[in-house]
């Protein structure tokens, strides 16, 4: 078996985040391993994809970026490394085994297959799936105003319900809508204020054409001109913080392996979730032993895989995995500690052809930034 990958949670993560910043704005009770010292209006601005290694690899594209201060020297996101996990730890100041919303994909009650990027509020109610109070909720209670600013798609979804609700949505669709209302609702927005803002096209891109490519390249110079349209738009007493979701790398062909092709991966297998890099295997009752054991033997040493009892005992998802969120990761799961994937190509043609891919515990999709511009 590949050697024990650690927790994320030996240092401070996505969850220390905004606890950090209501514990600055004066609201008590907060808990966070973060200390900052925050003007009365704060802006948190989320780049989605921005992993701190490659940002550090491209800093001659982002010249803003590169400039701002680094606070502190290390925040990781959670596992897994990906979006709905990390947005909803940072939401809600939870990691992922209390708060529940555990990767891409998750096995519904019924048994069917819930994805939280595509979550339909109507027939998942967010509510019942993310009970926790949210920190825009525990802002609003205690007198900060909170906004989220981003794509109107998101509106009511039941990722954004599960993560961000307490907060006045406005919508942006474009960078120029995301800056300027950003910049408009940190100066005009009654003290203390929270602002949230999500960017979504670095990480769109590198998905299409790989974290290493010239399109990724060029739309970090994009970002990096947003972030520069913020920072300028800052009036006295505010600050902006720029942070990630997760990082990406690419996966060759080559490291690709097709469930399709290796059919001894499903033989036991009753329903596969996560993602390509994180996979959650639910196994019929009583094949988890001989599933676990197929699944080492096809993947090979650069994957640890292993059982939810494992993951669980090695603090992946934090401290603690209250109820009824065990159900929702996998008997077994299988986690790249290189550049592989395990995908579907059958059930899941759009992930499968997917360049960049995240989810994993590899620096290169834990480590993400968090920079500071105040005024």
């Amino acid at each position: 078996m590949s050697t024990q990958i650690v927790s994320p949670f030996g240092t401070a993560t996505l969850v220390d985040l905004l606890p950090g910043v209501l514990t600055a704005l004066g609201v008590a009770g907060e808990q966070s391993r973060l200390a900052l010292d925050l003007p009365p209006r704060v802006a948190v601005l989320l780049i989605d994809g921005l992993g701190s290694q490659l940002l550090a690899a491209h800093a001659r594209h982002a010249p803003c970026l590169s400039e701002l201060t680094p606070v502190p020297a290390a925040l990781s996101a959670v596992f897994p490394s990906t979006t709905a996990a990390s947005l909803t730890s940072l939401g809600t100041g939870l990691p992922p085994g209390v708060h529940g919303v555990l990767g891409l994909t998750m096995r519904r009650p019924d048994g069917g297959l819930l994805s939280a990027l595509h979550w339909d509020a109507k027939e998942v109610d967010p509510l019942a799936w993310q009970p926790h109070r949210t920190a825009f909720e525990r802002a609003a209670g205690a007198g900060v105003t909170a906004h989220a600013v981003g794509p109107r798609r998101f509106r009511g979804s039941g990722l954004n319900e599960a993560a961000f609700r307490g907060a006045t949505p406005v919508g942006a669709d474009s960078p120029g809508e995301l800056a300027a209302a950003t910049v408009q609702v940190l100066a005009t927005g009654r003290a203390p204020a929270l602002v949230y803002a999500y960017h979504g096209d670095l990480d769109a891109t590198g998905h299409r054409e790989g974290c290493r490519s010239l399109a990724w390249r060029l739309q970090l110079e994009h970002v990096d001109r947003l972030v520069e349209q913020i920072v300028a738009g800052l009036v006295p007493g505010t600050a902006l913080l720029v942070t990630a979701d997760h990082g990406m790398v690419d996966v060759p062909a080559a490291d690709r392996i097709d469930t399709d092709l290796r059919p001894e991966l499903l033989a036991g297998v009753e329903l596969l979730a996560g993602e390509p890099r994180a996979r959650y295997v639910h196994t019929v009752p009583g094949a988890a032993a001989d599933v676990l054991a197929v699944w080492r033997e096809v993947l090979g040493p650069e994957w640890l895989v292993c059982s939810r009892e494992e993951a669980v005992g090695w603090g992946w998802f934090g401290q603690t995995v209250a109820d009824p969120n065990p159900a929702r990761i996998g008997d077994v799961l299988a986690v790249s500690g290189g550049s592989g994937a395990v995908v579907s190509s059958s059930t899941e043609p759009v992930m499968s052809r997917l360049v960049g891919m995240h989810g994993g515990l590899t620096d290169a999709e834990l480590s993400v930034p968090l920079l500071l511009a105040i005024r």
